[in-house]
């Protein structure tokens, strides 16, 4: 049967849509370009009703309208009220704006839709994977290392812990240990991190089979690193009890205060003991590149396994992570045999014996470009530069009369409370949410909030290279007037007469903070743009 010809609502990708797809493609690339150059703050401040409705308001089920109409319906959908990341009011989580080169390169693998499970989907693609792969290695400090592209931190993390089990279960003689003993060894295995360490190690050991204490607790030092002597300490004595230390987690980068455990020693620790070390660099990775910053991570190349997340700070598109080990053999324990896939002695490069998924994105092709576009000392330059501006803040916020700074940090977040004279700090701690939404429901600029040794905080997390110092402030200045604002709140409804006291104080909250804010952040001059 002949190949039928295109129609303007030809929904699939192949030869004879080709000019289609790339007009369709033009139109959605020119609009979300012209939106990212119009962006005035970060979110347009639509409540979750109002996007409820509009997301309710779509029939799923009628008949399709062809490619333009819907992608301009999901434009004034998705787009209209997406949170822009790369605004430099953006400051809360662990987003970042990511490389044109990145964007292209996502473009390409999303329309070729390669999976990279095995060699004959794939080809050149695996190869530049590994080439990531061992890119990556070498740049850890690990001599023929091994790994492969990860969803991210969370699964990197989890395949490490699985790898880390695998090889505590593993008997003296070499082989997998089965039954009875398998479920003994199982009930004592142990594995030890602070608690500043990702959620994602204990929902681990949660997936892993591990008993509801099996995470112990390591303390830390007054700054929220690993305390080494604490430690060896627990090291000992998990093995008196008759405990298996499974694995040791060191952080390269905590969620929170972006602290950097003392690797050296924890590895020193750990080497004692014959433990395995997993760090986790997820937020840390960057430094991998850093011209000024390497050393933080000293240590890291001992370690067993690391966690690299390339959509944190190599300003990737999500997804794209990386678990990377040092001894290629312990990935073999995630391999898994199907005729379909990985046929016995077919000399193939499959990477289904490698990652915990099957059907994979060609996410490394993103860093590839970027690589290639930046080069690695550009990626680094842009690390540093975030890093550098957490510092000023830091600086900058020193003895500021109003805001109170909460922990030190080793790469780029800020944490910090409201907190002047005549503040006490219950009302301090009842601030941190409500100027949190005070600011979401305005769109105006957005902040994390976290807890610190009990107290909550503000937080910070600055992962745009090209946000000024000025810029931040005026973040900054948006906190204290809306703190401002809801102190005034307060004491209005305090004043008001008992019928009407705390009938809306909410609204009458966010409409006295609203009114005090400025009505724009301040454009870059020439001089912060240099």
């Amino acid at each position: 049967m002949p190949t039928p010809l295109p129609t303007a609502t030809d929904p699939l990708l192949r030869g004879p849509s080709s000019a289609h797809y790339a007009a369709t493609l033009h139109d959605v690339v020119d609009d979300v370009a012209a939106r990212i150059a119009a962006v005035s703050q970060p979110f347009c401040g639509a409540s979750r009703a109002e996007l409820a409705e509009l997301v309710d308001a779509v029939d799923l089920d009628a008949p399709g309208v062809g490619d333009g109409p819907a992608l301009r319906e999901v434009a004034d959908l998705y787009a209209s009220h997406a949170v822009w990341f790369h605004h430099p009011a953006y400051a809360a989580h662990l987003n970042c704006p990511v490389t044109v080169s990145a964007v292209g390169a996502e473009a390409m693998l999303a329309a070729i839709n390669t999976s990279v499970d095995t060699y004959d989907q794939s080809t050149v693609a695996t190869l530049m994977e590994r080439r990531l792969v061992e890119w990556t290695a070498e740049r850890i400090g690990f001599a023929g290392g091994d790994g492969v592209f990860t969803s991210g931190g969370t699964q990197s993390n989890l395949q490490a812990l699985f790898l880390a089990r695998e090889q505590a279960l593993t008997g003296a003689d070499g082989a997998r240990l089965v039954g009875g003993e398998r479920r003994d060894r199982l009930a004592r295995l142990r594995v030890l991190a602070t608690a500043a360490s990702h959620f994602s190690v204990a929902k681990s050991a949660l997936l892993l089979g591990l008993d509801d204490d099996a995470v112990i607790e390591v303390a830390t030092d007054a700054t929220g690193r690993m305390d080494p002597d604490a430690l060896a300490a627990a090291l000992v004595a998990t093995v008196r009890r008759g405990d298996v230390v499974m694995a040791v987690v060191a952080t390269a980068g905590t969620t929170d205060r972006g602290r950097i455990d003392p690797l050296d020693q924890i590895a020193d620790a750990c080497d004692a003991v014959g433990a395995w070390l997993h760090v986790d660099a997820a937020y840390g990775g960057g430094l991998l590149v850093s011209p000024t910053r390497r050393h933080l991570l000293r240590g890291i190349e001992r370690a067993r396994s690391v966690t690299v997340d390339f959509h944190k700070t190599f300003f990737q598109p999500v997804s794209s992570s990386a678990i990377v080990v040092r001894e290629p053999a312990d990935l073999v324990r995630t391999a898994w045999h199907a005729d379909y896939l990985n046929p016995a002695a077919d000399g193939e490069i499959n990477q289904v014996d490698r990652s915990l998924q099957t059907t994979r994105r060609f996410d490394a092709l993103k860093l590839w470009a970027t690589l290639r576009a930046v080069g690695a000392d550009g990626v680094g330059c842009m690390v540093d530069a975030v890093c550098d501006l957490a510092a000023a803040v830091h600086a900058d916020l020193a003895d500021d009369p109003e805001l109170r700074l909460v922990a030190p940090t080793d790469l780029s977040t800020v944490l910090f409370r409201y907190e002047p004279d005549g503040v006490t700090p219950e009302q301090a701690d009842a601030l941190v949410p409500q100027v949190r939404r005070v600011l979401f429901d305005s769109g105006r600029a957005l902040v994390a909030k976290t807890v610190i040794d009990g107290r909550p905080c503000l937080k910070l997390t600055l992962l745009n290279p090209d946000v000024t110092l000025d810029e931040v402030r005026a973040v900054l200045d948006l906190v204290r007037d809306a703190a401002h604002g809801l102190l005034a709140g307060e004491a209005l409804a305090a004043d008001a007469a008992p019928p009407c006291r705390g009938v809306h104080p909410r609204l009458d909250r966010v409409a006295a903070t609203s009114a005090a804010m400025p009505a724009e952040m301040p454009a870059k001059t020439e001089e912060a743009a240099r």
